[in-house]
């Protein structure tokens, strides 16, 4: 590079950085579930949505919670799945079309980068209708406020959802260059993790290696900033060391999208209620109601004469509505009692061990189910959605049909819905 050029460069990156604090960056609104979009679209009063995606979501199926969603709320929609890798000029005109075409007010980028992007450089275009996409190159060129943009990423390595960039190819010359604005930070971010759950495993794996990149390249680069650091330093964290607590938030979300999918009950196991707390937080934040019942240890266990419950926080659940049950341990209690006396080992107590090979939480699950029968907390031959775990927090969802304790083998696991990798 010419030495003039460079040293410009150096010095427009130091000003820009010291300018950083003073700048209108924002962080979008997060959200955990596509249930929660209408909610979104009625209080910024949005009632006709385009939605800007590509081929590869629609044939896996992956829009299809969304349009459901949309539908149960009488949101009209329409679908543009024109968007190639590198989202094209030729991609942004003919989606532009749509949003015109169909009255649009709101814009959702529903896939990768590319139709997040794609979606960023309409809502530019639909901002500024007389300026093109090419004169809008370059730094803090838009200026003007976009439509209604909901971001929902399916995969975990491009960061589109909350960055300020649209990447765009023009289709004539296959010139690429970037649009960077503040405004084109999408108002809203949907974090579904069933979205993400549903791709192939390979993309999974590839898309988390390009987030653990980001996140690396974040931390070393000479432009970052004190939050931006620690952001990276947390992301790099999360990859690595993604268990116990950090995995309750994803497991909850999964759970309660598929209990209210069945319309049946939620099963969770808590010893304090921290869990329960977190599901009614984001029962709040969607706008709906899931049964719940919490199954906590019975009074004694671990300690006699104790509840490992506050008076408290028993009462707060209840009157959040939530169903509580005390009850030992339906796999375990008695009978690993009985065995330490005798130095045996007792049928239930094999039942557990056998369960624990698919991981303790999925242990956890059966047991719950079981109890919660036994105390009329759920009804017999009614699937539920258990919740289940260890210590270190939730990390297994299951769908089961409980029977008895005392019929416990006629117990059905349908489904586990996520539970982690045993290494």
């Amino acid at each position: 590079m010419n030495p003039l050029k460079k040293a410009y460069c150096r010095s427009f990156q130091a000003v820009l950085k010291a300018a950083l604090p003073f700048l209108p960056y924002r962080k979008p609104e997060i959200i955990h579930s596509v249930y929660g979009i209408p909610q979104i679209l009625k209080k910024k009063k949005c009632d006709h949505v385009l939605i800007i995606t590509d081929t590869g979501i629609i044939s896996h199926g992956l829009i299809t919670r969304l349009e459901d969603t949309l539908d149960q709320h009488f949101i009209p929609y329409v679908i543009y799945d024109g968007t190639v890798a590198n989202p094209t000029t030729t991609n942004v005109n003919e989606a532009l079309a749509l949003y015109y075409e169909y009255d649009c007010n709101a814009i959702i980028g529903f896939g990768g980068g590319s139709s997040i992007d794609c979606a960023k450089a309409v809502g530019a275009r639909v901002a500024k209708p007389h300026q093109s996409l090419e004169k809008m190159k370059g730094i803090l060129k838009v200026h003007k406020k976009l439509p209604l943009l909901i971001a929902i990423p399916t995969t975990a390595g491009t960061g589109s959802e909350t960055t300020l960039a649209a990447v765009i190819t023009d289709a004539e010359s296959r010139h690429k260059y970037p649009i960077n604005d503040f405004p084109l930070i999408p108002r809203v971010a949907v974090l579904d993790p069933k979205v993400t759950a549903s791709l192939p495993p390979f993309l999974t794996a590839t898309t988390g290696m390009d987030a653990l990149t980001h996140a690396v390249e974040a931390y070393i680069g000479n432009s970052t900033t004190a939050g931006t650091r620690a952001d990276a330093l947390f992301a790099v964290k999360m990859i690595f060391e993604n268990k116990g607590k950090e995995n309750t938030l994803e497991t909850l979300h999964i759970a309660l999208n598929a209990a209210k999918e069945r319309g049946t009950t939620l099963v969770v196991a808590s010893s304090a209620g921290d869990t329960l707390i977190e599901l009614i937080k984001m029962q709040e934040e969607l706008g709906t109601h899931v049964p719940m019942v919490m199954v906590g240890q019975a009074y004694g266990y671990p300690k006699q004469g104790v509840n490992t419950m506050t008076d408290e926080r028993r009462a707060e659940l209840t009157a959040a509505g939530v169903h509580i049950i005390h009850a030992a341990h339906a796999l375990s209690g008695a009978e690993r009692g009985i065995s330490r006396k005798f130095s045996g080992a007792y049928p239930v107590e094999i039942m557990a061990h056998t369960l624990r090979m698919f991981g303790q939480g999925t242990k956890v699950c059966v047991e719950i189910a079981m109890m919660a029968l036994d105390n009329g907390a759920i009804e017999l031959n009614k699937p539920v959605v258990c919740v289940g775990g260890s210590a270190r927090g939730a990390d297994t969802a299951c769908i089961i049909t409980p029977a008895y304790t005392a019929d416990c083998l006629d117990t059905k696991i349908h489904e586990i819905l996520c539970k982690p990798g045993l290494y």
